[in-house]
């Protein structure tokens, strides 16, 4: 296992820088998702780590030791691709043991390495196997297989469930986190799914135009959104956004309606601003909290949940509520929102409004 320091770490097509500064550590032993859209710059970041790009400036060390201008091979790090790439005339013994071959391990080193891995990860039924008798969430299986026999000192993941349909997804999802648990080697997975993000990391990397907007734990990040990208991109359904305007003491929000400023973020608010609130925090018939009257639209029905999907004065809004309590499309209703649960964002740099900054 080893520490991953990104120290200033950039990447420039050019005279396009696609990474800004990177300065970021990965702890050893630690699980960290790198989350953000397609575009962002987060596949970018994994394959400079693993030495297939090479960082424009800055220092990458692993386990102590400078990397920049080490290969790929000689870095001691593992990587399992959205593409499983496994050699389709191997068995599954053959795929897993191909690499230690190549390093000229001993057959019984191999065999151990092999057997292991494969008892892990519940393989031992299907070594004997071609890929094309395996299912997609086994494949992606033997192509970890391959990865954990190396016994790297890192772990790279790569988007590797986007092949997979949502069933097989959550039960790879529960396979990575066994896996970590038992290994407990330091991880980097790299993701679109703000649900893999959140299920799977100890911390999480919230990455925007090559920019990390936010680092931390992923109920710390979704709690406590320091932007109104990382509000918006944490979260299914994502946080409303209502613009508003400030006048005195409160903000208002459309149709007359005020909600009031946190005092210790009056003397620092700017004119424009968009106050954030959370689909569960919109409480169908509340007693207590902000009134505000919303004709619902449309209604996804999930069983024990059901999302409102209604509009305020021009603003899209959602409101998760108890799927057995759920109104009719239709519907003008009074919801609530206790002002604790309201987020306040400088509309012009995104930023969050916090007491004493």
């Amino acid at each position: 296992m080893a520490e991953i320091v990104l120290d200033g770490v950039t990447k420039s097509f050019g005279k396009t820088e696609v990474i800004h500064p990177v300065q970021a550590t990965i702890a050893d032993g630690e699980f960290v998702v790198i989350v953000g859209p397609s575009g962002c710059g987060k596949s970018t970041l994994l394959r400079i780590i693993a030495g297939l790009e090479t960082a424009t400036a800055g220092e990458i060390r692993i386990a102590g030791k400078r990397v920049n201008e080490v290969e790929p091979k000689d870095r001691n790090i593992a990587m399992v691709f959205q593409n499983y790439a496994l050699y389709p005339h191997m068995t599954v013994y053959g795929n897993m043991a191909y690499g230690l071959k190549i390093r000229k391990l001993s057959r019984a080193d191999i065999e151990q390495r092999v057997q292991r891995a494969a008892k892990i990860l519940e393989l031992g039924p299907y070594l004997q196997r071609k890929p094309r008798e395996l299912s997609g969430g086994q494949r992606q299986r033997v192509a970890m297989g391959r990865a954990i026999v190396r016994e790297p000192a890192a772990f790279l993941f790569d988007e590797p469930l986007s092949n997979l349909d949502a069933k097989l997804r959550v039960q790879m999802r529960l396979e990575i986190q066994k896996l970590h648990r038992e290994l407990r080697t330091t991880s980097v997975y790299v993701t679109h799914d703000q649900v893999e993000a959140m299920t799977l990391a100890d911390r999480m990397f919230v990455i925007n135009a090559g920019t990390i907007e936010q680092a931390g734990a992923p109920i710390e990040v979704y709690d406590d959104p320091a932007t109104l990208f990382v509000a918006g991109f944490i979260g299914s359904p994502s946080m409303n956004f209502l613009p508003g305007r400030r006048e005195a003491d409160g903000v208002e929000v459309g149709g007359g309606m005020k909600v009031p400023l946190p005092e210790a973020l009056r003397a620092s608010a700017p004119q424009s601003l968009t106050v954030g609130v959370r689909p569960e925090h919109l409480e169908l018939g509340g007693t207590e909290g902000l009134p505000f009257r919303l004709n619902v639209e449309t209604i996804e029905a999930l069983g024990a949940d059901s999302l409102l999907h209604t509009n305020f004065h021009g603003t899209p809004l959602v409101a998760r509520v108890d799927g057995h309590a759920a109104p009719a499309a239709g519907e003008t209703l009074t919801f609530t929102v206790l002002p604790r649960h309201l987020y306040f964002f400088d509309t012009a740099s995104g930023k969050r409004l916090r007491a004493g900054r």
